[in-house]
């Protein structure tokens, strides 16, 4: 698989609690946009994102974003 696929067109906006998360990268997870291991074959690997506050984080729903794991508008163009 060389390139992710694309879940949404559009960034999963979401109030996020203090943790560790694992940002999908490969689009293929079914608990978007967090990973589910199902890029396990695929070369892709999760991203690991730690968030220290309460905060809205807009996540990269396309898989293409310059600022992954965050949205910077790239679902635009895709």
């Amino acid at each position: 698989m060389e390139k992710p696929e694309i879940p949404q067109k559009a960034p999963y906006g979401i109030l996020m609690q203090p943790g560790s998360y694992k940002w999908c990268t490969c689009g293929l997870s079914n608990t978007q946009p967090f990973c589910d291991d199902a890029h396990y074959g695929t070369g892709f690997e999760p991203l690991l994102v730690e968030i220290e506050e309460e905060k809205q984080v807009w996540w990269c729903g396309c898989k293409h974003s310059k600022k992954a794991p965050f949205c910077d508008g790239a679902h635009r163009n895709v």
